[in-house]
């Protein structure tokens, strides 16, 4: 009986963020249309190479989920699979999933496939991914349905922040007035953000510096749930250093257990731009 995790790229670990005997992992990749560029967001993907093709770049760029066809193939993998897709709010990837494993069922009926909706994106994937590692290599029943039980628990516990320095892509997409956007880089505001329950993005604060930021996202953390004991995830969008303060912060005001810094793929890039901070707990 193989266990097999699926995640789209959305997560930002590398493929071979783990191997094990017993559980396959595989990730779908999401493109990046950048002017006449496609930017396939692999392992092969480099990131500053991408900002600056957005940074040139005057219109508009778009982001383009995995097709159910690619979701299929990786679900074939496993006899029994759990997937973990971006928020169905922010894309149509969990759709593509749905898809995918109606796909699969239809030529092998025997096979278990479970979609989950992270509701988030980044860190929240990367406890999600590593909490259905977990589960599946210390199951000795085969207990599925239970498993996703447990991931469907834990994904409603996780919370998701995030702040924002560059604003030029809300700007292109229409998101934001060009002189909002200047106003608040010029000022050095930081906008800071969560996701709902809905898996929808919530402006939570603004703060002006980085001090004041990190403040401002505990206090933010500490107020959507207890944190006693969590495990914290910090992906950085070109920002190792800012990361590196985050985490200061966090260890210091929240009586969390661990705090792990990680790099941006490509889309969570597209989403951050630079110098941006996804927080998962």
């Amino acid at each position: 009986m193989t266990w097999n995790i699926v995640s789209d790229s959305s997560c930002d670990l590398p493929m071979n963020s783990f191997t094990s005997d017993r559980v396959h992992f595989e990730i779908v990749p999401l493109r990046i249309q950048v002017g006449s560029r496609e930017f396939v967001d692999n392992d092969e993907l480099e990131v500053p190479d991408l900002l600056a093709a957005m940074a040139d770049e005057k219109s508009a760029s778009s982001t383009a989920c995995p097709s159910p066809a690619a979701f299929a193939r990786a679900f074939e993998a496993g006899d029994q699979t759990v997937c973990f897709t971006i928020s169905a709010n922010l894309s149509g990837t969990y759709n593509a999933a749905v898809m995918g494993r109606e796909m699969v069922l239809e030529e092998h009926p025997e096979k278990k496939i479970c979609i989950i909706d992270s509701k988030a994106t980044a860190g929240a994937m990367v406890l999600l991914i590593r909490r259905a590692k977990e589960l599946m290599e210390t199951d000795t029943t085969g207990d599925f349905e239970g498993i996703c039980a447990q991931l469907r628990l834990y994904q409603a516990a996780l919370r998701t922040c995030f702040t924002l320095e560059n604003f030029d892509n809300l700007i292109k997409n229409g998101r934001m007035r060009p002189l909002v956007g200047t106003l608040l880089r010029s000022l050095g505001i930081h906008v800071i953000a969560d996701a709902t329950p809905q898996g929808t993005i919530h402006v939570a604060d603004k703060a002006r510096g980085e001090a004041k930021t990190w403040k401002a996202i505990t206090a933010l953390m500490a107020a959507s749930k207890d944190c006693a004991g969590a495990e914290v995830v910090i992906s950085h969008c070109e920002n190792m250093k800012g990361a590196g303060k985050l985490k200061e912060q966090i260890l210091t005001d929240l009586p969390v257990k661990s705090v792990e810094i990680i790099s941006c793929r490509g889309l969570t890039s597209f989403y951050a731009m630079e110098k941006g901070l996804i927080i998962g707990y």
